[in-house]
């Protein structure tokens, strides 16, 4: 028996939901069944390539990685077992299960300890060949949840399995570092209202625009118009709406808070107290600051 299979059909037994060795039904259908979210790959969450990388992924990238894994490892692969296709369901085409065992090297995030050496199920792209990419002894960074037992975890997506280069490390350390800091900005999950005031001079004015959080932390947005001048806009992260705010730097968690968070138009309800002038210049100041952040790549 493979080691692939006798762990799957421990699982079975141990969960009581396994009917394989009862029914004496065939193994490999016995463990998919009993397992289907440790015989599937999880649904995409970031978008990670397992290949060889000619160049470093965008922090959005990554910070969207980091954001989807409450485990981010640091490990080695020691070894890895291909699953045959019909015991591999959902598996893409183009694409190879395997069973991977790895040496971790250092928990980046995690709430608890892991051991030495953890398993989990990866689906890699297969070269231009068809063949796999030689992984055996490839340090690699893992994008995971935990299964509930500690030898092992679960990606967090098909492609959340990433070659390992120091620079890319340095990034992901760094942005885990931000997103856990005490004063981190939270998730945006959509906009609260928004009002305008016309200002003296014609081509004045003001929008402040109010961000909804998955905590319920504030979040608003300042634009103001001078005439003869490029719109100026900053946010404030806080109870108290700071006129001198910037716009935050790009590639900072704040700028992907927004960027990657914010819809792509100000919602009708976000200004419905306001006059259809008034409204207009909102929403056209609210593009600005779309335009200034710049997509979520």
């Amino acid at each position: 028996m493979r080691p692939w299979q006798n762990y799957f059909c421990i699982r079975s037994a141990q969960s009581g939901t396994g009917t394989g060795m009862k029914h004496a039904l065939p193994l490999l259908f016995c463990c998919a069944a009993a397992f289907p979210a440790l015989a599937q790959p999880a649904p995409q969450t970031a978008q990670i390539r397992q290949e060889a990388q000619s160049g470093l992924p965008s922090y959005a990238t990554v910070a969207t990685a980091i954001v989807g894994a409450p485990l981010v490892i640091d490990a080695r692969i020691s070894d890895m077992i291909r699953i045959k296709e019909n015991a591999a369901p959902g598996l893409a085409s183009g694409r190879a299960r395997l069973y991977v065992t790895a040496d971790v090297l250092a928990l980046i995030r995690g709430g608890s300890a892991l051991p030495t050496q953890i398993s989990y199920l990866a689906d890699v792209p297969l070269d231009s060949r068809g063949k796999l990419p030689k992984l055996k002894k490839q340090r690699v960074l893992l994008f995971a949840r935990p299964t509930g037992k500690t030898n092992e975890v679960q990606l967090t997506g098909i492609d959340s399995q990433y070659m390992w280069t120091p620079e890319l490390d340095a990034l992901t350390r760094g942005i885990t570092r931000e997103l856990l800091a005490s004063d981190a900005p939270p998730a945006v999950t959509g906009i609260g209202n928004a009002f305008h005031v016309p200002g003296a001079l014609p081509g004045e004015g003001e929008t402040q625009v109010f961000v909804k959080t998955a905590n319920g932390a504030p979040i608003s947005l300042q634009i103001l118009r001078r005439p003869g001048e490029k719109p100026r806009w900053g946010v404030s992260l806080g109870d108290i709406v700071d006129p001198n705010a910037g716009a935050p730097k790009r590639n900072t968690l704040a700028w992907y808070r927004l960027a990657c968070g914010l819809p792509k138009a100000l919602p009708n309800e976000a200004v419905s107290a306001e006059t259809p002038d008034n409204a207009e210049a909102a929403r056209q100041d609210y593009q600005v600051v779309l335009r200034e952040l710049g997509p979520c790549a």
